[in-house]
């Protein structure tokens, strides 16, 4: 009965917050603070391009907050090191299964710490790939070859990778891609406007698939 009591009051916190959306401040040394323009830069553009209402300038949560349950989405970037503590793996994994969403963008060189600490989280989960008939490559702007490629890392192929749980998404984790630089001001890293265009789009394509899910 406490548990469904606690699912309630989630469900209650994320309606009244509606379509806001806030950056995860982790521990670990890495700089969870990286690309600060990109995020605002993809909130206003899906305000619009989509139709959202969402405030311009994002929150900041921790992974053990109480705060973090008051968004539907939470965005998740850096270079280096990433740690949960297991309160935090706790917080963040009732949040995911309470109907909270994380979008983890991989800004170079936060792999291999990011997934040991997944393992917290999710420890009879696996990341897998999503293919490229995914919904949420085509829920707003069409990407019919999958995660587009933004920035080049190491010569690899961008990819999506996800955790579902009971049939929904709640994890979205993209790798080799980096969203993330493309959704910030332009003269930051001088992209073309196509390429800052696909960065948008497929941003736009994860908020929405968020919000409608």
């Amino acid at each position: 009965m406490r548990n469904y009591f606690f699912l309630i009051l989630v469900f209650i916190s994320l309606c009244s917050y509606g379509q806001q959306v806030a950056v995860l401040k982790y521990g670990g040394g890495g700089d969870w603070y990286s690309n600060p323009t990109a995020l605002p830069n993809l909130i206003r553009f899906c305000n619009e391009q989509i139709n959202t209402s969402m405030n311009e300038k994002p929150e900041t949560v921790s992974p053990d907050s109480v705060e973090l349950f008051n968004y539907p989405f939470v965005h998740m970037t850096g270079h280096g090191n990433v740690f949960f503590t297991n309160e935090e793996a706790e917080n963040l994994r009732n949040y995911l299964l309470s109907g909270g969403f994380i979008h983890i963008d991989d800004n170079y060189g936060m792999d291999s710490y990011l997934r040991k600490e997944l393992v917290k989280l999710f420890p009879n989960e696996e990341l897998k790939e999503l293919p490229a008939d995914h919904p949420i490559f085509s829920s707003h702007f069409k990407f019919p070859q999958g995660l587009p490629k933004i920035h080049e890392h190491d010569n690899q192929r961008p990819q999506a990778f996800g955790i579902t749980y009971e049939g929904r998404l709640v994890l979205l984790y993209t790798f080799e891609s980096d969203l993330g630089d493309g959704w910030e001001n332009p003269e930051i890293h001088n992209d073309p406007e196509e390429v800052r265009q696909k960065a948008l789009q497929m941003g736009a394509n994860i908020i929405a698939y968020v919000f409608e899910h």
